[in-house]
């Protein structure tokens, strides 16, 4: 019976890297309006290239990227830059349609919700926070509860002990499937691929289900706990 439903936060609930394109694009437009000499694409590439080499979250990215630039840290450039980024941010940070609904619709059915995010602590309660859905969730595990990615299993191991509850009563939901599904099947929790989160084309995300909409989640709920009563009744 599925008593508890986990969710990722970053391109689950909130399509993350359209916020953070727009929000990277209003930072490097404010440097380079506030003096910094190089062309916008090259900006730009150097930026990206900087995200891949030390995570998408780093928090001193804009630091690193004007040491490149300039071979110093201008604190001008630094500061529009940075609350560039933030009024960008803020101002576009929404959750996908239907996010909330499917939240409430959840919560009235009386199951516990969960967020397993590999994302720092600070940044994650700050997007819940904005999004209005921080009082959703009984649980927010983050990198720092334990430590490790979720790929290890360790952040899904913690999110149970919290929930009080077992693998079988959970289903995790999520984009990404060497962190979000590889993680949450080593404890033997049923999946969800959140297919709308990601532009990589999968072939195979080796979760239980997959869907196209946040909606979908609730009939995914309802089939295994349908599912679940049958095999209880056959037992009998």
């Amino acid at each position: 019976m599925i008593k508890a439903v986990l969710f990722d936060l970053d391109n689950t609930l909130i399509d993350f890297m359209k916020v953070k394109r727009s929000s990277v694009d209003a930072a490097i437009d404010a440097m380079l309006a506030a003096g910094v000499k190089v062309r916008k694409k090259k900006a730009e590439k150097i930026l990206y290239s900087l995200y891949k080499q030390h995570g998408i979250e780093h928090q001193q990215i804009f630091q690193k990227f004007l040491r490149v630039v300039l071979g110093k840290i201008s604190y001008k450039a630094l500061a529009e830059g940075i609350i560039a980024y933030r009024k960008t941010q803020v101002g576009i940070l929404l959750p996908y349609s239907d996010v909330i609904p499917t939240l409430t619709k959840l919560r009235r059915q009386r199951l516990k919700l969960a967020i397993v995010s590999d994302a720092p602590r600070l940044k994650a309660w700050i997007r819940l926070v904005e999004l209005g859905i921080q009082d959703h969730f009984d649980v927010v595990v983050c990198h720092e509860d334990t430590g490790h990615y979720k790929h290890t299993g360790l952040p899904f191991k913690k999110a149970l002990r919290l929930l009080k509850l077992k693998p079988d009563d959970c289903l995790m939901v999520g984009d990404w499937p060497e962190r979000d599904i590889v993680g949450a099947k080593k404890l033997g929790i049923r999946t969800v691929f959140a297919r709308y989160g990601t532009t990589k084309k999968i072939s195979n995300s080796g979760a239980d289900f997959e869907i196209d909409s946040v909606t979908e989640v609730a009939a995914v709920v309802k089939k295994l706990n349908a599912r679940n009563s049958q095999q209880r009744i056959i037992k009998k």
